[in-house]
């Protein structure tokens, strides 16, 4: 399994580097799309070919996470002609973006719904989905696959924890938003709330992503390492990791 960083500026984009969320996620089998803000369409297209895309999973409808389906959209419907691409996110997503098409996907996409606790098979990955602390209903997401385990934590705040996933995982990719001065509580979670979450969950590695424009990633991932109790890894794009 490895893992290619697309964006990972978090809520909106940075002078440095620039896309929002956005990853992509390789194994024997399957090429998934986790996640497509602003700016990683344009990335994605610089490590895979679009058409070999096996499935896109957006974890909420918030525009940092989902925007760029619109460009795929596009390129899929006028460039490739290509039909079905299947699609999972939360209950209510392919209608709240269908503004952006004037309600017509065209049947470009194969939409599917997925909640809490939901679980499905791509191309030999087995995927299960927790229901995050974050408005909208927002979904992290496990990817299991070739022996190895990536969770994905998208946004949340610190009510909820990968301990949801059970112990063990081999990376987990989670959001640090803040930095210990300056926790808001709900909605995000700070690099010292990643790195003890983790570390509670036995994640054999930590990945700090979703960082807020402006702040210190060296100061990030100090302070994730010291809650995590070893040196974790900042998320940059176009980074590529083995999982």
């Amino acid at each position: 399994m490895e893992l290619t960083v697309l964006g990972c500026s978090g809520s909106y984009g940075a002078p440095a580097g620039g896309a929002c969320s956005g990853y992509l996620v390789r194994t024997a089998g399957a090429t998934l799309w986790l996640d497509c803000g602003n700016g990683t369409l344009a990335n994605l297209q610089r490590h895979a070919a679009v058409d070999d895309v096996t499935a896109v999973i957006v974890t909420h409808w918030h525009p940092d996470h989902c925007v760029d389906l619109y460009g795929l959209h596009i390129l899929l419907k006028y460039a490739l002609g290509r039909q079905g691409l299947p699609v999972y996110a939360p209950e209510g997503t392919e209608a709240r973006l269908g503004t952006l098409v004037d309600d017509d996907w065209g049947g470009v996409f194969a939409w599917n719904a997925v909640g809490d606790g939901a679980t499905t098979t791509i191309a030999g990955c087995s995927l299960r989905f927790s229901r995050t602390d974050h408005p909208p209903p927002t979904m992290a997401v496990e990817i299991a696959a070739d022996g190895k385990r990536l969770v994905y934590t998208a946004d949340t705040g610190p009510a909820w924890s990968p301990e949801a996933f059970g112990p063990g995982a081999d990376l987990v990719l989670s959001e640090a938003t803040f930095q210990r001065h300056n926790e808001l509580g709900r909605v995000h979670i700070s690099a010292r709330q990643a790195g003890e979450a983790a570390r509670a969950a036995g994640a054999r590695r930590l990945m700090l992503t979703h960082l807020w424009p402006g702040l210190d990633p060296t100061a990030s991932v100090v302070e994730g390492s010291e809650a995590f109790g070893r040196e974790v890894l900042l998320a940059a794009p176009h980074q590529r990791t083995r999982i």
